[in-house]
């Protein structure tokens, strides 16, 4: 894949919002509510399925050499093994799927449905690994439903209100921009 300049300075630019998100971090229990979702969100719906997609992949990736960029100032291989690193592998993956599900229509019903699908991957990535490392890693021996309960019912009401401001602020964006990007 080539990319212009300007694919990659907007590219580093939602890896480093991303990274700045996790930064506003309210510890709940063992998974903090962070702001990462409405990058990751927008990064999918503005640059597109590739782009936001290696945004969010180059985030992981400078996490897992060591930079404190994951939420709580973590960083290096050890986040591999937290029970929360299955939202980040979640992250690559909805980036993906918004931005493919709305690279050719951008129409409001169109950017709620990426949106819904889009967070929805995440949970259903990230809780089953929460469940995986938390239980067989950990040896905290908690059921499925105390996973849900710890890693995803807390969190749906932040979730819709960070939705809310996704769609939003894409919707205010995407029109702006659409002349300087281009969708790969």
């Amino acid at each position: 894949m080539k990319l212009t300049t300007r694919e990659l300075i907007i590219t580093a630019l939602f890896t480093s919002l991303t990274a700045m998100s996790a930064f506003i971090s309210i510890p709940l229990g063992p998974v903090p509510i962070t702001m990462q979702t409405i990058f990751v969100v927008l990064s999918g719906l503005i640059i597109g399925a590739k782009l936001g997609a290696l945004s969010q992949i180059i985030y992981v990736i400078l996490g897992l050499i060591g930079l404190p960029i994951f939420s709580g100032g973590r960083g290096g291989l050890t986040s591999i093994v937290s029970p929360t690193f299955g939202f980040l592998i979640g992250y690559i993956v909805a980036s993906y799927v918004i931005g493919r599900l709305t690279e050719k229509n951008k129409s409001l019903p169109k950017i709620i449905y990426a949106v819904i699908v889009g967070s929805l991957i995440i949970y259903i990535i990230g809780v089953p690994y929460f469940y995986v490392i938390f239980t067989y890693y950990l040896g905290k021996g908690i059921d499925f439903y105390q996973a849900l309960k710890f890693a995803c019912l807390p969190f749906i009401p932040g979730d819709i209100i960070k939705a809310i401001i996704s769609i939003t602020l894409a919707k205010k964006l995407i029109p702006r921009l659409s002349g300087y990007l281009k969708y790969r």
